[in-house]
């Protein structure tokens, strides 16, 4: 009886847990076994294991293999596990020679080929936190796994080879074979170059829009756009991340681990440092915004958007138990999902902007007079935005109609960058004010903090004293308020806000708040 022992690494959402696999032969009859509670596409590398290991020149025991992943509690799901029971059973009958601490993280195919596979980045980032740094991945997920700090990677073509690197003998091994060369340039073709960022000098008129956009910007604050179809709403939502400043390395590290999760990036050779951007349609299910699926859990479209926008174009067509579902992410900035087979906890700090119609033909702005529009439809379509939800969205913002005399003038509007420059000198203040409390942007101040160390005087929060005491404002909302007015007072550069600013600060507030 032999017994050979490799390590993986096995993820439960964006955490990751060093999977250590036995790889035993017995004395029996032909046979191959997989512990540990495999998937049904774990349960498939069996074939595939000895399909790449016979075309390899290292066909595996004929007897009886029994593979065991330990922690057997813990659930493993995808065919990155392919390469490290590999790689087990290989050294079990004495055909590679020990592999010591290094971690496998591979798919296998039948002519002996090392696949890439999703979420390599954040494996890779457990096994370095777990103290495993040598890291072995296909050569297409080398240079996304050499990204993560203290790894050392090494990335290969076919089983062959790494089994010849690992003492096999190169007189049985198919080391002429090499794969056909992979389209690495795919991602990044000509038909494939995005076109010109969006810019806010494409916004005819709608200053207040503008002003609101640059406020949320500056703090991170959740806005909703609310007017009339061909105001502007969408093109305002789009231009929201092209205002924002560049995400730093721990940022851009979490935003990459959660694409390279999704298989949204291809053979990544650097992280990703511009704020994402999701707009799903609104016919997307509870599953897709927030996650979930068959097995474990599976990040949605408000994880994707982490660290950057999350866009609801005409919010109102949502189904209310799925624009309910973003109420405990807009607080708590996670997802924690359970589901019978896991539970999995991602990341989930966005940007909320919605946009909504006034009524469900669009035509109740301004006077109204088009409108066909019932009171009862008006207020059943508004109500699926519930008030729980709204009282977490900071800016609050009626879109007025674009009229001629703003649309026929020339374009003299600043652009995307000027208004960027003033968002990121607003944002050091943040930082510079908040980091001892371990905070960067006002959209996080706790309300015992700004009724703490940030408290303002009497006189100047009069006035939402006042809107506080006759129901106008909750208490959420009272909170929302003040964090507004110290992003309007960054702006203008000023160390406190005073009573003009809790005065901006409530009209954004109370803008467009639905009837």
């Amino acid at each position: 009886m032999a017994l050979g022992r490799s390590y993986s690494v096995a993820l439960v959402g964006l955490n990751g847990y060093i999977v250590e696999v036995e790889a035993d032969i017995g004395q029996t009859l032909p046979a191959f076994i997989i512990l540990g509670l495999p998937d049904a596409s774990l349960n498939e590398a069996k074939e595939r294991i000895r399909s790449a290991a016979q075309n390899s020149g290292i066909p595996l025991s004929r007897r009886k293999i029994t593979a065991n992943l330990i922690p057997a509690s813990l659930p493993k799901r995808g065919s990155g596990f392919d390469l490290a029971i590999a790689m087990a059973a290989l050294l079990a009958s004495n055909d590679v020679r020990s592999t010591g601490r290094t971690v496998f993280i591979a798919e296998l195919g039948l002519d002996g080929r090392l696949r890439p596979v999703r979420g390599v980045l954040p494996a890779v980032m457990a096994a370095v936190r777990a103290g495993f740094p040598d890291v072995v991945v296909a050569k297409s997920n080398a240079a996304e796994a050499g990204l993560v700090p203290g790894a050392r990677v090494q990335g290969y073509s076919t089983l062959a080879r790494l089994a010849f690197d690992f003492g096999a003998d190169p007189q049985d091994l198919a080391l002429g074979f090499e794969p056909e060369p992979e389209d690495d340039d795919a991602e990044t073709g000509p038909e494939r170059t995005s076109a010109m960022p969006p810019d806010m000098r494409d916004v005819s008129g709608q200053s207040d829009a503008r002003r609101a956009l640059e406020v949320a910007a500056a703090g991170a604050h959740h806005l909703l756009l609310m007017g009339p179809p061909g105001a502007g709403k969408t093109m305002l939502a789009e231009r929201l991340p092209g205002l924002l400043p560049d995400l730093g390395d721990t940022e851009a590290m979490e935003v990459t681990a959660i694409h390279s999760l999704c298989a949204l990036t291809s053979a990544s050779v650097q992280l990703l440092r511009r704020p994402p951007y999701e707009n799903p349609h609104h016919t997307a299910t509870s599953a897709a915004i927030i996650g979930g699926g068959s097995g474990l859990p599976r990040p949605g479209a408000a994880s994707r958007a982490h660290r950057g926008v999350l866009f609801l174009d005409e919010a109102p067509e949502y189904e209310r138990r799925v624009l309910d579902a973003l109420r405990q992410p807009l607080e708590s900035g996670e997802l924690v999902i359970h589901r019978s087979a896991g539970t999995a906890a991602y990341p989930a700090r966005f940007q909320l902007v919605m946009a909504a119609n006034p009524c469900p033909c669009g035509k109740a702005s301004g006077k109204g007079v088009d409108c066909t529009c019932t009171p009862t439809m008006r207020r059943r379509y508004l109500s699926r935005m519930s008030g729980p939800l709204l009282d977490r969205v900071d800016i609050q913002l009626e879109v007025e109609r674009v009229s001629l005399a703003d649309f026929g003038q020339p374009v003299s509007e600043e652009e995307t960058a000027t208004i960027a420059e003033r968002v990121a000198a607003a944002r050091q203040c943040q930082l510079g004010r908040l980091m001892p409390f371990g905070l960067e942007t006002n959209a996080q101040v706790p309300g015992r903090l700004l009724r703490g160390a940030l408290r303002l005087g009497p006189a100047t929060t009069r006035i939402l004293d006042h809107a506080l005491e006759r129901g106008v404002l909750t208490a959420r909302g009272y909170d929302r308020v003040l964090r507004l007015a110290w992003t309007v007072a960054d702006l203008a550069g000023r160390d406190l806000p005073g009573a003009d600013e809790i005065g901006q600060a409530l009209g954004l507030r109370q803008a467009a708040a639905p009837a």
